[in-house]
């Protein structure tokens, strides 16, 4: 057994302080996670046919194997950071972590629908406890400046890219083994995590205090029916009687939230937080992003499997350009936000990510992998990466130790209501535009190739908003006054 004066030696020898080597595996063990959880946003996609076929979902019941992980994953972040506030963020993240590990094994062992809606919504209750405490421990375990910042980095390419690599992954699993594995695959990284994490990832002391209980009720209550109603809007329609019942519970138990953190001393969420504009400007340029990000995984992926004819691992392979461009381009953020400054890399995030997304408006029945995909996924995948990684800064930039789950918890609420929230508008953009071009068709065509015509017109209407949501993020970022890089101590 080596001592602490030998591990010394030994570090010296090769040039790397322990303290060193510890921040290494505290990332590592960090990303890990995040990783995975968001993996399971869209690893599940492509085995859906086959879990169809072998547990014998109804039509209508197979969307809950997405929106029950969905639903509560979003519904109970708020709770989930306040919780590690209170018990101890390294506590709550393990333990969330183990959750969504034992849901994982139980869900590859379901033989019965409702086992597998039920492991999902364990996932998603051990999502919500290990995500925003993720974060949190991610901004205790690396100072504020540029060691955060590559942190930061690695943890938002991470995010990513996680759902491109989970496409490629469940297509590789659902083709090579079986369904079950998109499940089995989490419990080894969940076992990993949560033993090396005591190891290597410092908890910071716990804040004593108390759960606000009407403010966690509320806040769940609302962030759940808001994510369903998004949902529903999505697959029915904005005017079906569930999508409309779902804002309107939406609107009064936020309210209601509203109200009682205001005049509560130990908020979920202390208002502070979003009342500050540049905090409040980060949230919404997180909500567009995301929202214009999962609609163009949502649509390109169709796009690839039913007018080009991709299998479900070809169409994952696809993605690589968009991942291979964000790793790039968040680590070259990590590196040049502190000489450049938030607000040029933004900026030019911004017109990547725009020029990608106006490429895809000219989307149609006849536009090839080559010609007509690849170009704005790289695009798109470059110009993502310079701008998450100053926006996950700015989101956790300057707050105190006992506000640190609860500014986590809003950047990840943000992101999964974005994504939510632009995927049911765009969703519904495509629809009444396939349908308008449905009444005036080309003539000449056979149903195939009706299809896809109608498909790719949608898609291509869809993009165009999508385009819009882009260029509200650059205009808000070229109108505000310029965004402090991380040593100025300002946020965005």
């Amino acid at each position: 057994m080596s001592t602490p004066a030998a591990t010394q030696q030994e570090a010296s020898v090769s040039g790397t302080r322990p303290d060193d080597r510890r921040s290494h595996f505290a990332l590592v063990v960090i990303v890990a996670c995040q990783l995975m959880l968001v993996l399971d946003t869209t690893i599940v996609n492509v085995a859906l046919p086959d879990i169809q076929r072998a547990l014998r979902f109804s039509p209508t019941d197979l969307a809950w194997v997405l929106n029950a992980y969905t639903l509560t994953f979003g519904g109970l972040l708020l709770l989930g950071g306040r919780a590690g506030d209170i018990l101890g963020r390294l506590r709550v993240f393990q333990a969330g972590v183990l959750l969504f590990g034992v849901t994982s094994l139980a869900g590859g062992l379901g033989t019965e629908p409702w086992m597998l809606i039920v492991c999902r919504v364990g996932q998603g209750v051990g999502a919500a406890c290990a995500s925003p405490n993720a974060l949190a421990l991610l901004t205790a375990n690396f100072p504020e400046g540029p060691q955060r910042t590559k942190a930061l980095g690695t943890w938002a390419a991470a995010n990513g890219v996680g759902g491109s690599i989970g496409l490629i992954l469940g297509g590789m699993l659902t083709t090579w083994a079986s369904w079950r594995w998109v499940m089995f695959i989490n419990v080894p990284i969940a076992l990993g995590v949560a033993a090396l994490a005591p190891r290597f990832v410092h908890g910071p002391r716990r804040n004593p205090g108390r759960f606000d209980l009407a403010g966690a009720l509320t806040a769940t209550v609302g962030l759940a029916a808001l994510v369903y109603g998004f949902l529903r809007a999505s697959s029915n329609s904005w005017s079906n009687t569930w999508t409309l019942a779902a804002f309107g519970l939406a609107v009064v138990a936020l309210s209601l939230f509203a109200t009682q953190e205001a005049r509560t001393e130990q908020p979920v969420v202390p208002l502070r937080l979003v009342a500050e504009p540049a905090r409040a400007r980060t949230y919404l340029l997180l909500l567009l992003l995301l929202g214009s990000m999962f609609s163009m995984f949502f649509f390109t992926t169709q796009f690839l499997q039913e007018v080009l004819g991709f299998s479900a691992l070809r169409a994952g392979f696809a993605f690589l350009p968009l991942s291979v461009g964000l790793l790039i381009s968040a680590q070259r953020a990590s590196t040049l936000l502190a000489k450049a400054g938030p607000k040029p890399l933004m900026l030019v995030g911004a017109v990547l990510c725009g020029g990608g997304m106006a490429w895809l408006t000219r989307m149609s029945a006849d536009t090839d992998y080559l010609s007509g995909v690849l170009g704005p996924m790289l695009l798109f995948g470059l110009g993502v990466g310079l701008l998450v990684v100053p926006l996950n800064v700015s989101a956790v930039a300057n707050v105190s130790p006992r506000d640190a789950g609860a500014a986590s918890s809003m950047a990840v609420v943000t992101q999964q209501i974005g994504a939510a929230l632009g995927l049911a508008v765009l969703v519904t953009v495509y629809g009444a535009a396939s349908r308008a071009a449905a009444h005036n068709p080309p003539s000449g065509l056979n149903p195939q190739d009706l299809n896809h015509y109608l498909l790719a017109h949608g898609m291509a209407s869809a993009f165009t908003v999508a385009t819009g949501f882009i260029t509200a993020v650059f205009l808000i970022v070229a109108l505000t006054r310029p965004c402090g890089a991380p040593k100025s101590r300002r946020g965005l």
